[in-house]
């Protein structure tokens, strides 16, 4: 390990700060809603699959556009006070299929 405590492969997740070893880049507006070519942010597993199990792509390209905005959402403020305390890699989300 680093000093700081981090490794040097590890990046860093835009919404929960955290330091992990993959990260994957989430559009701020969805591809669907016509974020194709637009702004992209790291966001480790967890995150990125809590964030599109709990909003749809439409709040997410009107309401919930920006790192800041997911940040400050209450749908997102119970899980991020958890996540930010745990080593946790990999969540999954089931979703019902209705």
């Amino acid at each position: 390990m680093r000093p700081g405590g981090k490794e040097k492969s590890e990046k860093q997740c835009a919404l929960c700060e955290r330091f992990v070893r993959l990260v994957s880049m989430h559009h701020l507006v969805p591809k669907q809603k016509g974020g194709k070519h637009g702004e992209t942010v790291p966001l480790c597993q967890p995150c990125h699959s809590t964030i599109h199990y709990t909003f749809s792509n439409t709040e997410l390209a009107g309401l919930f556009n920006s790192v800041a905005a997911l940040q400050q959402a209450p749908r997102m403020e119970k899980y991020l006070n958890w996540i930010r305390r745990r080593g946790i890699e990999k969540v999954s989300n089931k979703r019902s299929r209705s």
